[in-house]
């Protein structure tokens, strides 16, 4: 059975966490154990437990040997109103459920492996989706992860091939809405992220435009003529050129560390000086991808 997508992310991460030293893999765990509730949630930029965070502190905490209580990540959870999500925080609780059945010692080592296929709602269902826009790479990328995690398989795959075509721009990659003149990197690695999933990860011309995207300071922007390169953008362009087996040009190990706080977290770029538990995951996630 091939790698799904959690499998590679965690992969990675393991990865990342095997470059750092036990001082620097202290201080990551510290901060993130800082950034957790009293019912073992994780807390937003706010401050505010979020479902969303929950998972990024969750994998973390895995990943880094940060020990929750089980108990109190149960009730968290069974206080969660799934009917009245959204597609981005429903799929968050859904793997939130599987960190929980992997914490509990339910999954093996091999991390998600299918034990069983679950149910999930039709992407038509959801109260919100990305761009509102079920067909965009973004909103496939999400819902694909989910279905590869819970079970269930993509029936319609040449389908959903050939609806990211609308979202291809002309000059390379693509973006999340139809008839862009300009590719954005998430949707272009989103999309990149369903074709490698349903077609094998076969070397194209738009990972090799993603590929071209890097910037000199080792870095990766949101899109063309942002102000300056971001950690999300940086780790998810080297995690899809990683699944491609396509090199970055420039190494990206000085980025990564320059956006390396005090406390043990990242941030989201080198104009800010505050961390979270998402930015603390595409740092670590940056780091084993290179």
């Amino acid at each position: 059975m091939k790698d799904t997508l959690s499998i590679k992310l965690f992969k990675t991460l393991q990865k990342g966490k095997k470059k750092l030293s036990e001082e620097a893999l202290h201080r990551m765990a510290d901060f993130v154990n800082s950034q957790r509730t009293d019912v073992d949630s994780f807390m937003n930029k706010s401050g505010r437990e979020d479902i969303y965070y929950t998972l990024f502190g969750w994998m973390l905490s895995y990943v880094l040997g940060v020990r929750l209580d089980t108990k109190k990540m149960t009730a968290y959870l069974t206080r969660q109103d799934m009917g009245q999500m959204d597609l981005i925080h429903y799929a968050a609780c859904m793997h939130c459920r599987m960190m929980l059945t992997l914490m509990e010692g339910g999954i093996s080592r091999l991390l998600f492996k299918r034990i069983s296929s679950v149910e999930v709602k039709p992407l038509s269902e959801f109260n919100g989706v990305p761009h509102n826009d079920p067909q965009s790479p973004y909103s496939q990328y999400i819902w694909l992860s989910l279905l590869e995690d819970t079970g269930n398989s993509v029936k319609n795959k040449e389908t959903v091939l050939d609806s990211l075509s609308e979202y291809h721009v002309p000059l390379g990659g693509y973006a999340n809405v139809p008839g862009s003149e300009r590719a954005t990197t998430n949707a272009t690695v989103a999309a990149l992220a369903v074709r490698g999933a349903l077609a094998n990860y076969r070397k194209n011309e738009d990972i090799l435009y993603l590929q071209g995207l890097q910037e000199k300071t080792g870095g990766f922007s949101a899109a063309i003529g942002s102000p300056l390169p971001d950690l999300l953008s940086t780790a998810t362009s080297l995690f899809m050129l990683k699944c491609y087996e396509v090199k970055p040009t420039f190494s990206p190990s000085h980025f990564i560390e320059a956006h390396w706080l005090d406390t043990g977290g990242f941030s989201a770029t080198l104009l800010e000086g505050n961390s979270d538990v998402e930015y603390t995951f595409y740092g670590l996630l940056a780091l084993g991808a290179i």
